[in-house]
Formats: C-alpha cells, sequence, structure tokens
C-alpha cells in the first residue's frame, strides 16, 4: 500500500510523491468534499489542486464522483490513474461520494492490490480511518442533508487502523484548534490516533512508513 498522507496541501515532502507513484504520471483529483461550495468556490478549490499538481510534472485531471454515483464500473475508471489525489473540505461529504460511487469499496481493492497510490490531506486523509466519529467538531455532517437528504456514514474506509487528527499545532488553519479538541476527545475515549501539523506528510510505502516535515 502507498499513502501520502499530508495535513495541508502538499506539504513539504512533494517529492515522494514521484516515488510513490513508480515512475507514473496520471493523477486523478477528487474534490467532492468541496460539493457543498459555491460553484465558483469549488472550481477554484479543483483548479488549484490540478495546478500544484501540475507544477510537480503530472498530468492531473479532476474525477468528479457524482458523475459515478451508482457505478458499478468505478473500479475501472480509478485503474486509469497512477494516484489518486483527495482534497480537504468537508469529511462527511467525501465519505457520501466514495459510498454512493462505490469508490470506497474500489479503493480498498487497488490500493490493497497496489494497483495505484493515494493521497491527500485533511479530509482526504481523514476519511482513511476506521471512524469518522469526532469529526463533526470540525465538520457538519448535517450539510449532507441538505445536499442529498441523506444521514452521514459514521465508518470510515478503514484502510488506517487508527484516526488522523490535521492542522495541530498550526494557528495559521481555522480549524486547528477544532481539531485540537478532535485530538484530545480521541485520547479521553482512547481512540487509536496520529496527531499532524500543517507540513508534516506521513508517507507509507508497502511495510516502509516515515514522518517528514
Amino acid at each position: 500500500m502507498r499513502l501520502y498522507l499530508s495535513s495541508f496541501r502538499m506539504g513539504n515532502c512533494p517529492e515522494r510523491l514521484a516515488s510513490l507513484m513508480r515512475g507514473g504520471r496520471r493523477v486523478a483529483v477528487i474534490a467532492n468534499s468541496t460539493d457543498a461550495y459555491p460553484p465558483e468556490g469549488r472550481a477554484e478549490a479543483v483548479n488549484r489542486e490540478l495546478a500544484a499538481l501540475s507544477e510537480l510534472g503530472f498530468a492531473a485531471e479532476e474525477l468528479d464522483l457524482r458523475d459515478h454515483f451508482d457505478d458499478p464500473h468505478v473500479a475501472s475508471e480509478l485503474r486509469r490513474y497512477d494516484l489518486i489525489w483527495a482534497r480537504g473540505g468537508d469529511v462527511f461529504t467525501l465519505r457520501y461520494s466514495l459510498a454512493k460511487s462505490g469508490g470506497d469499496d474500489a479503493l480498498r481493492q487497488l490500493l490493497a492490490q497496489d494497483v495505484i497510490a493515494y493521497g491527500g490531506y485533511s479530509a482526504g486523509i481523514c476519511v482513511l480511518a476506521p471512524t469518522l466519529r469526532g469529526l463533526e467538531e470540525v465538520d457538519d455532517p448535517t450539510w449532507l442533508r441538505s445536499l442529498y437528504d441523506a444521514d452521514p456514514h459514521w465508518e470510515g474506509l478503514g484502510i488506517l487502523d487508527y484516526c488522523l487528527v490535521p492542522h495541530i499545532d498550526s494557528p495559521e488553519h481555522p480549524e486547528s484548534r477544532a481539531c485540537q479538541r478532535v485530538a484530545d476527545l480521541y485520547r479521553s475515549n482512547g481512540t487509536p490516533h496520529r496527531l499532524l501539523r500543517d507540513g508534516e506528510v506521513l508517507v507509507i510505502d508497502g511495510d516502509d512508513e516515515e514522518a517528514c516535515a
């Protein structure tokens, strides 16, 4: 399994992405965590990711999971890429979109088979945990009802066996205090978790795991 897990945006180790992609260049940007944004704000969020990845020499394009809701062939679509990059935003909207498209099962399968690499930040890494409980301190799960008239999925993808809490000790990030409350909650109830400051990246390549900053 190959994972590039950043607290915020590319983090301080973007050169590690190329090694995780094994020389590949094709990147799918999943930005469904921003589906509740106004259209112009969502477009700006997507373009920021495309530009950052292009500057690193990758061929990036958006893969909008809304185009694949109830699509039994989404795994074939994901296989076209060397890296799936999931940006930050609302974790509950991202989780719903992965479930509705079948992208959750497809990612589990493709990562286990080492077919693709996965990277992202903030909501894009939080969604990999066993549970999303506690993240309501940061994101409002009721947004999902206004978007899709749906209840939130409280289980994460379970690709990691612990939760990640981004933006810790990152006073410039507006969600830093809320994320600290999540960390405090996890500490008090014994939920396995790891903390990341903005700039820090957790890189997992098979059995090798490294925190870089």
